[in-house]
């Protein structure tokens, strides 16, 4: 399930990290820790976009000049997005580094049919390895393309579909699973001297990581159950701290949104 919460910006021009997906993090881990739900407290199974409005950039961070800002969360978990959503409209403020914003309304978007591929963007950058302490081996890169690229993330993606309680082995043609990136997209970022590969901090119990993230177009071959898992579950490492977030390219994701609603919903 996969929703769209539309916040107001309460101090118009306030400016965030160019990555703050930490910040949201925090914030939705501290609702889940103060609500005193114990089934949530490690829960790993959802992901969540940046902040998505109108910007402009400064040495300081993203400045938002809209007066809604959006968030997208989802997770194949229906009960736990009620949950998210009930505890982020009890708020009647959230500070997210130095912008305040209030939750206003939320949209569903509607389920997609998916096919033997889907062309998919990263609306939150894909992790391939796991991080450890005082250790380089999460910032490792690793080209796009390659086998071991593809592998590392159909490992991942079968080790946690298992551990959500996904029978694999009843999942017809699971070995075919193949990331294909958009070359063009790459080849073209790397001749203007720009990155679609870097090095993000990341939080666990207060201790800081880093990883490697990769954002970058691409197609996914792979059965529709597996790839209706990472539409809502996200792809890659660290979903529930923000990454691996995906999107159906070429494709308006307000144009199949539908109102949401909640029996506990709290009215903005």
């Amino acid at each position: 399930m996969r929703v769209r919460v539309t916040f107001k910006v309460n101090n118009k021009g306030a400016a965030i990290p160019f990555h703050h997906q930490f910040l949201i993090a925090q914030i939705l881990k501290g609702l889940v820790v103060a609500s005193g739900a114990d089934q949530y407290n490690n829960y790993p199974y959802y992901s969540f976009s940046g902040l998505k409005g109108l910007t402009k950039v400064s040495r300081e961070g993203l400045h938002y000049n809209s007066n809604r800002v959006t968030i997208v969360l989802t997770s194949p978990n229906a009960s736990f997005v009620d949950f998210m959503i009930n505890k982020i409209f009890e708020q009647d403020e959230i500070a997210i580094g130095s912008l305040v914003i209030s939750p206003e309304s939320v949209d569903q978007e509607l389920s997609v049919d998916f096919g033997e591929m889907t062309k998919f963007i990263c609306i939150s950058p894909l992790v391939l390895l796991p991080a450890s302490f005082n250790s380089n081996e999460g910032k490792q890169f690793i080209e796009p393309g390659t086998d071991e690229f593809s592998d590392l993330l159909f490992e991942s993606t079968v080790k946690r579909m298992e551990e959500y309680g996904i029978d694999v082995d009843s999942i017809d043609n699971l070995q075919k699973f193949q990331v294909v990136p958009d070359l063009a997209y790459i080849n073209k970022i790397r001749q203007s001297q720009k990155k679609f590969a870097r090095v993000y901090s990341m939080f666990d119990r207060d201790v800081k990581y880093e990883v490697r993230g990769y954002t970058f177009p691409f197609m996914l071959y792979a059965p529709a159950e597996v790839q209706e898992f990472l539409f809502t579950c996200g792809l890659g490492h660290y979903s529930h701290k923000g990454f691996g977030m995906l999107d159906i390219a070429n494709s308006d994701p307000t144009k199949r949104a539908v109102g949401y609603a909640v029996s506990s919903l709290i009215s903005a």
